[in-house]
């Protein structure tokens, strides 16, 4: 019902059905990222999440060209070239040339950009444990399963998948 006492429809996707609720569950987990990681800026800040992202992604692969990051990350070099560029303000990463010889430049994470992306991923794993505590381990290991069978597909659709450790 609405304010004037009017009935309002589901929504198409609703909830009634298994991919509806995924939908509403995967919003509603957007919205409680706060509790993951409770740091704010003004308390000494954590990375963005394209940073967050990205320091990731080339802490797994190691250096990598933009043109490496845009393969990676599907999206177009302009935003990649932006992206990194504040990073590079921001010491999280340094340019570097490539290991390899190639012509273009890599981009490394910097030892302040290694600590700020430890402290983030600490206190996103505190955060995890919180919501998880009351959990078996059997049922974080299958929720763990599940998740990572979640990602691999949407990445298997994208053409894009992630390296796992």
């Amino acid at each position: 019902m609405d304010t004037s006492g009017r009935r309002i429809d589901k929504p198409v996707g609703s909830k009634d059905k298994p991919v509806g609720q995924v939908e509403f569950e995967t919003m509603l987990l957007g919205r409680h990222s706060h509790l993951f990681n409770p740091r704010t800026r003004s308390s000494g800040g954590r990375l963005d999440r394209s940073a967050y992202i990205l320091l990731s992604r080339i802490q797994m692969d190691g250096p990598m060209s933009i043109g490496q990051l845009t393969d990676a990350f599907g999206l177009d070099a302009s935003t990649l070239n932006r992206q990194t560029a504040a990073m590079l303000r921001g010491g999280l990463v340094e340019r570097i040339p490539d290991p390899d010889g190639g012509m273009a430049r890599k981009f490394r994470i910097s030892a302040e950009g290694a600590r700020q992306l430890d402290a983030d991923r600490s206190e996103y794993t505190q955060g995890l444990e919180k919501v998880l505590d009351s959990w078996s381990p059997q049922d974080v290991a299958t929720f763990a399963g599940f998740l990572q069978r979640f990602n691999s597909d949407i990445e298997r659709l994208e053409g894009h998948p992630w390296p796992r450790p």
